[in-house]
């Protein structure tokens, strides 16, 4: 029953309804700063018709907290709560629902939700922090409501900080965040104990007093040590050759020696639906999973997808993992699950269960020193398929939304301690930021730690071994990669390990009759910032594992074609022999005339140009302003005209006749030009003061 009854900072651990109130309490009754973990049942009143109750930061982890109609449970207890109050609080499942002529009120909650009741401000903070505190306060002062002495929570706004408070933050990360239980085990220091024994004899003394001498020191020797000095125990993973092969040709990308043309295609990060109307709205992902049923959507059938890309014009697909395996995570609370009851369709993940133990998201642990199957598999068939036809997979190592943004990303991760049986040696429980966000970039690539650095040694390896046959494949750190020099450092030293190992294998292989044993260098992109790639660059040993440039950040709002293309030209003066490409669709004819690889061209472009392009170089001295120009001596040139370039080209040190034609911008097909034009001075073309044009002379 209970009344005006108080629980102050509990903790309970795997307990059953830990915090509940019986059969028609009569309230009020509350339960302020309280926590279980491992909870194996719910908490909240439990019988019949429960009113005023108040829970106050209560946590329930893995675990509901309901104000609801109970039903035929607990011998037909039915509304279980009535006029009750859910405040700041957090479980796996929260269930506020009405009964007739009452009402039950959430306010601040985080977790699953479900139930009529009122709710207000939903997976968000609120104030005052403690509705309990602020009631204290009211009536009898701010004296009487610090004696409460609630653990301090922080719950400031962390989604964009400044630089000083996100280098705090960063720092802060390093530890595991403040729990409930040590906060409970400290009161001795906030409020000491007398525990000066006066005349009292100690123990030793005592025990010789009642037994005397020689049987007091018998009786001492049976008692441990430590039960009498520290009284708290210590818990302690060979193709066919490629129909249509990617080649770097003279600082290009190119297939089947054409430039490589076209957009790129991302999969999908985390959502799904397998409701036949909406599943095809969820785009590409070669490794999701719904079981029993295959189509966009679904579990890609891949020859589907391949097809689809070649017919819609997409030269690459941009692939990394999953935010997470469960699509429960898509709340985007960071919460225990109740159980493994996992919502489809499924982003595999690409390391293996392990069988053993119960992660975040109620199924088993991985292990990070086993590899997914199924995961690999399926990117290997992808590889094969693009090989075939001549597009790209862009594979990225990493997806460091994980490791920083909201904290949801890290709760079901594959690297967080909770999820694997490999040590990883990150704080747990998470240090979330302001109760919310994820800082743990900076260790995630501190490949200082030894377990750690093994593991993702053993990683990259596994990515390369995955290819090691296919040729149109294009390694990345990672998606959205942001980290430090020294872990790209590790990550090609890592790649020239690999390599150096392929080579002495098949240097010592016995050769078998008509057979040549070969092995495919692999294609390595940086995809970091800019201060990463240009040390990584001026790296000579690195930067000879580097083919390619890949722009992906770009400050200053989306950038245009030409702003694209005063990036290429820069990085294409430094570096004639790298392909670079960019992942904006915005990378067009200035971006391609400026040096960029696998420009985003109408998949209508002459062939011939196609073919023409790979000869050239950019031309610095035939480049202006709003011009931008390609060149292969004594043969052909490639310029593109924005609005206010002047419509001419240097021919001085060219001889004989050329022919003209006007590229179409927007199909790039052809159109000679009626008269020829001669070399050995300035040139007139068909320009344009407002829009684009791109004009490729060729010498007849």
């Amino acid at each position: 029953m209970g009344q005006m009854t108080l629980f102050l900072r509990c903790f309970a651990e795997n307990g059953r309804h830990d915090f509940s109130v019986g059969h028609c309490a009569a309230g009020p009754n509350a339960f302020v700063q309280c926590e279980a973990t491992r909870a194996l049942r719910d908490s909240g009143p439990v019988e019949s018709w429960a009113s005023g109750a108040l829970y106050d930061n209560v946590t329930i982890d893995g675990n509901g907290l309901s104000l609801a109609n109970r039903g035929s449970g607990a011998q037909g207890a039915g509304w279980a709560a009535a006029n009750s109050v859910l405040w700041q609080c957090s479980a796996a499942r929260i269930r506020c629902e009405n009964p007739p002529a009452a009402q039950n009120w959430a306010f601040g909650c985080w977790g699953e939700f479900e139930g009529n009741g009122i709710w207000r401000k939903s997976n968000e903070s609120v104030s005052p922090d403690s509705l309990f505190a602020a009631q204290v306060n009211d009536r009898l002062g701010d004296a009487a409501a610090q004696r409460l002495q609630l653990m301090p929570r922080r719950r400031e706004e962390s989604s964009n900080p400044p630089v000083a408070k996100a280098q705090q933050l960063t720092a802060a990360s390093r530890h595991p965040a403040p729990q409930l239980a040590d906060y409970i085990a400290s009161a001795p220091t906030r409020n000491p104990i007398p525990a000066e024994p006066g005349g009292a004899e100690r123990i030793e003394q005592a025990i010789k007093s009642a037994f005397g001498s020689s049987r007091g020191n018998e009786a001492l020797t049976s008692i441990p040590q430590s039960a009498i000095h520290n009284p708290q125990s210590n818990q302690s993973l060979l193709t066919p050759a490629a129909a249509q092969k990617l080649v770097i040709t003279n600082g290009w990308l190119t297939c089947d020696g054409r430039l490589l043309i076209g957009a790129s295609t991302e999969v999908n990060w985390w959502r799904g639906n397998i409701r036949p109307s909406e599943a095809s709205a969820f785009g590409a992902g070669v490794t999701r999973f719904a079981p029993g049923r295959m189509g966009r959507g679904y579990t890609d059938d891949l020859e589907e997808l391949a097809d689809a890309m070649v017919a819609d014009g997409q030269a690459a697909l941009d692939h990394h993992y999953g935010l997470w395996y469960d699509r429960r995570r898509d709340d985007h609370e960071r919460v225990r699950r109740v159980d493994g009851d996992v919502w489809p369709p499924f982003y595999e993940q690409p390391f293996a269960r392990s069988g053993q133990g119960a992660a975040w998201d109620g199924l088993s642990r991985y292990d990070l020193t086993k590899f997914s199957p199924w995961y690999w598999s399926r990117l290997k068939q992808f590889a094969d398929l693009c090989d075939q036809r001549g597009l790209v997979l862009f594979h990225q190592n990493y997806f460091q939304h994980n490791v920083l943004e909201a904290g949801a990303h890290w709760a079901d991760f594959p690297w967080r301690p909770a999820n694997n049986i490999n040590d990883t040696g990150f704080p747990e429980p998470p240090p979330y930021a302001g109760d919310k966000r994820i800082f743990m970039a900076e260790q995630f690539y501190d490949v200082t730690h030894p377990v750690r650095r093994e593991l993702h040694r053993r990683y990259i390896r596994q990515c390369l071994d995955n290819f090691v046959d296919n040729a149109n494949v294009l390694q990345f750190p990672g998606a959205e990669y942001t980290g430090p020099l020294e872990f790209v450092q590790f990550w090609l030293d890592t790649i020239e390990e690999w390599e150096q190992e392929k080579r002495q294998e098949i240097a010592s292989a016995p050769r078998e009759s008509g057979r040549v044993n070969r092995h495919r260098k692999p294609l390595v992109a940086l995809s970091c910032t800019k201060d990463v790639q240009d040390a990584v660059l001026a790296d000579a040993e690195r930067s000879a594992l580097v083919p390619r440039q890949f722009e992906r950040q770009w400050r200053g709002g989306r950038p245009a074609d030409t702003d694209l293309a005063q990036m290429a030209a820069e990085y294409r003066a430094k570096f004639p022999g790298k392909a670079i490409i960019c992942d904006f669709d915005s990378g067009a004819w200035a971006f391609l005339c400026a040096g960029g690889s696998i420009p985003k061209l109408p998949r209508t472009t002459d062939a011939r140009l196609l073919k023409a392009i790979p000869r050239m170089q950019p031309w610095p001295s035939g480049s202006g302003t709003n011009r931008w120009t390609l060149r292969e001596r004594g043969q052909q040139c490639l310029i593109c005209l924005a609005g206010g370039a002047k419509a001419q080209v240097d021919l001085s040190e060219e001889s004989g006749v050329f022919r003209a034609y006007a590229v179409n911008p927007r199909t790039g097909e052809l159109k000679p030009r009626q008269e020829n034009i001669r070399g050995g001075g300035l040139a007139k073309l068909l320009g344009s003061e407002d829009g684009l044009s791109v004009v490729w002379i060729v010498k007849e």
